[in-house]
């Protein structure tokens, strides 16, 4: 009985190398779009859990806490069956973009909150005391300098986004994961499909872990 990794089963996947490129395609882009939708999702809410406003404060409590605290497989579910009853047809995409970013964009707006409450409170009272309104004040003295303590965090979450849209294999959503299942299911090549999509990952995800390793060690050494 041929292993799992035999010749010929390579040649096979060599043979077909554009389905796996096309999903890695789609991860990618996948990748970037729901990490934008991320970055965008967790500064508002970030700031908002930082701000005095109670209803905001509470507003960032209740996503973070429904975001972290539930499976992204049931979200993204959830948006998948639920989204056509409200006569919203977007493609399964789409949906894996938006389900990633909204669950990423939880987790960076603690990043960015506990970035904003790390510089001292006397920075936005001097701000204000100058004349910036509370808002000038957050973009131009709060948030340069809480960047600096949320970027290596932030590429760390770039990572398991990266890993985490594999979820969008549960919908036929056409990433890397689904075209591999996809693939392996019909002739049983399951070494060699499993092996190269690992691979694809580690090529996506490696260079971004080190960067935010080498991040955190420049930090370590400033202070």
């Amino acid at each position: 009985m041929p292993g799992p990794f035999a010749a010929f089963k390579w040649e096979a996947l060599l043979s077909d190398k554009s389905i796996f490129l096309q999903g890695f395609l789609v991860t990618i882009l996948a990748s970037i779009f729901a990490l934008v939708l991320a970055m965008i999702l967790g500064v508002i809410f970030g700031v908002m859990g930082t701000l005095e406003s109670k209803v905001l404060k509470r507003i960032n409590k209740i996503y973070v806490a429904i975001i972290q605290n539930t499976p992204l497989v049931i979200q993204v579910f959830f948006l998948y069956n639920v989204l056509p009853h409200f006569k919203i047809t977007i493609s399964v995409f789409s949906v894996g973009v938006i389900g990633v970013g909204i669950y990423h964009g939880a987790y960076i707006a603690e990043v960015v909150r506990g970035g904003i409450e790390a510089v001292p409170r006397g920075q936005m009272e001097s701000a204000v005391s100058q004349g910036f309104t509370s808002v000038q004040a957050m973009r131009y003295i709060i948030l340069p300098q809480a960047i600096k303590i949320i970027f290596p965090p932030l590429t760390n979450q770039a990572v398991g986004l990266i890993k985490n849209t594999s979820v969008m294999a549960m919908i036929a959503g056409g990433d890397l994961m689904y075209q591999a299942d996809s693939w392996s299911s019909n002739n049983l090549y399951y070494g060699p499909a499993y092996v190269v999509t690992a691979i694809l990952y580690l090529i996506l995800c490696l260079p971004l872990a080190r960067f935010a390793l080498s991040l955190e060690k420049r930090s370590e050494v400033k202070i």
